[in-house]
């Protein structure tokens, strides 16, 4: 069994995330063991991951604030506080927040990850249409 308690008050420093996200975008890892990483997320306004998909899977777990999740060549889905997203194994997709808001969700990834092209300002501006 493993207890997480604040992983704030462990020490443990968010991490500014990097070439694979548009925009600002920070992570606090809780845990990474075993094919499984558990991370709260954080985008700013219209911050967004690249394209990618899930060896095993991912759930997210909308926190604070409101996004956007879409399947490629699906139409976007606005996320909201209390929303949760099953993205089922090898599904390419991206997520991140909304214009006017910041988004934090948990993510919950199992397996593997492959990231792919940046999510263009069009695909991101059509989610907005949505």
């Amino acid at each position: 069994m493993t207890v997480i308690k604040d992983s704030r008050a462990a020490g443990k420093e968010s991490l500014k995330l990097g070439p694979t996200f548009t925009g600002d975008v920070w992570a606090d890892p809780i845990l990474a063991q075993e094919g499984l990483t558990i991370l709260n997320v954080m985008f700013t306004p219209c911050a967004r991951t690249h394209w990618h998909t899930h060896e095993n899977g991912q759930l997210l777990t909308v926190h604070a604030g409101s996004g956007w999740v879409c399947d490629k060549g699906g139409k976007p889905v606005k996320l909201s506080v209390g929303d949760i997203v099953w993205c089922p194994p090898g599904t390419t997709h991206w997520h991140g927040a909304d214009k006017g808001s910041y988004m934090i969700h948990t993510a919950v990834t199992h397996g593997s990850m492959q990231w792919l092209e940046p999510v263009s300002d069009e695909e991101y501006n059509a989610a907005q249409s949505s």
